[in-house]
């Protein structure tokens, strides 16, 4: 069975990797949606496709890259289509994984079963959060796992957030 799940892992935390886990433990592979994908550089999404892309591959171990392929997910204007545009991008999948309630209710018009996913400290874990600590010099390093702290610490992301 084929899961998909959809984030926009701003940055990508261990919210994030349980929420992997958790999909994981109820498909054989799981489509990762990178949503957003064609949003510019903004304050509220300040990494690109391909830097969350590669937060998430750093981060996850071989067993979990083996199950996962990532795919871009862009924004459009209207959720139908939007669901019409992932039928384009995104092979075949069994069941969603989202908390959000219009995602759930539109899947479940098209008879595709929407499994909610776990929080894990929600409080602490959201990107919006990260961000915040990020800029204003908090204590972040434990909010995210290893691959993500080293591509965040590496690549200048403090001053790429203060700049926006």
């Amino acid at each position: 069975m084929n899961g998909l799940l959809i984030g926009r892992f701003q940055p990508f935390h261990l919210g994030h990797l349980e929420a992997l886990q958790f999909a994981l433990s109820n498909v054989d592979k799981l489509w990762v949606g990178l949503g957003s994908s064609n949003r510019p550089v903004e304050k509220n999404n300040p990494f690109t496709a391909e830097q969350r892309k590669e937060m998430i591959l750093s981060s996850i171990d071989n067993s979990m890259n083996e199950k996962i392929t990532i795919y871009l997910i862009p924004d459009v204007d209207n959720h139908i289509r939007w669901i019409e545009k992932i039928d384009t991008i995104v092979p075949k999948f069994d069941l969603i994984f989202s908390n959000d309630n219009l995602t759930k209710h539109l899947y479940s018009k098209r008879n595709v079963k929407v499994l909610a996913i776990p929080f894990l400290n929600r409080e602490s874990l959201s990107g919006t959060h990260i961000r915040e600590l990020i800029i204003n010099d908090g204590r972040w390093e434990d909010l995210v796992p290893d691959g993500t702290r080293s591509y965040l610490q590496n690549t200048g992301a403090k001053e790429l957030l203060k700049n926006l």
